[in-house]
């Protein structure tokens, strides 16, 4: 007898046609799909009719399902003998608790697959016609979340500020709430007139984005009511963005 496995799948950032061909050979082979909030049914069309979906929704700031029931459900179906599918946005190992996931399935006796998916932070800045790293702007890039599990394990954004100082691009998940925190603290160990952008839904046809300074980020937010799903992108890299380098005003929506 085979012994169970769990697929944690990545969906990327929105777009079907980022799908990896190894995410759909697991999504079609799948007879039970736990399926994320931010993932599209143009992901789920490649699901077969006689499989099981299972939406459990998780997004910041709205109702979740609680962690520890996906977890047991996973566990639970692939030891009944289900082909079983954890369906993430983005990868799931970049801000999307496959960590936690692996770990519990692991100690319950079921292998974990990880298909790896296109991650959002990377999609954003791409969509802009901007590189993550740059010869002359960036020599690197840090992913960091604004959503902290608490208050002491919140980001000190001076630190990071200091960090991108020295060519580092920083991409951030699930900052749009705590924007005005971050800025101040970005500020401090970094000039107003840096570059940044905020691009919500990265790859979907709603996709809208912002490109303006760290010093008016806060209140370009505000004033185009840009929110969750959103990625904001702090640093010179952004000098080579289309938009950018054409004159387009800083505040668009696609």
């Amino acid at each position: 007898m085979n012994k169970p496995v769990v697929h944690l799948v990545g969906a990327g950032p929105g777009d079907p046609e980022l799908l990896t061909l190894k995410a759909i050979r697991a999504i079609r082979a799948a007879t039970v799909l736990l399926v994320d909030d931010l993932v599209g049914d143009g992901v789920l069309r490649y699901a077969r009719k006689s499989a099981r979906i299972v939406h459990v929704g998780k997004r910041g700031g709205c109702a979740s399902t609680p962690q520890a029931f996906i977890e047991k459900l996973m566990a639970a179906e692939a030891l009944k003998g289900e082909r079983v599918v954890r369906l993430k946005g983005g990868d799931p190992f970049v801000f999307g608790r496959g960590g936690e996931e692996a770990q519990h399935l692991r100690a319950c006796g079921v292998d974990v697959q990880v298909v790896n998916g296109i991650t959002a932070g990377l999609a954003a800045v791409t969509s802009l016609g901007a590189p993550l790293t740059h010869r002359d702007h960036a020599h690197g890039v840090m992913f960091v979340t604004g959503h902290a599990r608490s208050q002491d394990a919140a980001m000190h954004w001076p630190t990071l500020a200091a960090t991108a100082a020295q060519g580092v691009t920083l991409v951030i998940y699930m900052g749009v709430a705590t924007v005005e925190s971050l800025q101040r603290g970005l500020l401090e160990g970094l000039p107003a007139s840096t570059p940044v952008a905020v691009v919500q839904h990265a790859s979907l046809p709603s996709q809208r984005q912002l490109l303006s300074t760290l010093g008016d980020l806060a209140a370009a937010v505000r004033r185009e009511g840009l929110g969750s799903p959103a990625i904001i992108v702090v640093g010179d890299v952004l000098h080579a963005a289309n938009a950018i380098d054409l004159g387009v005003p800083a505040s668009l929506a696609a």
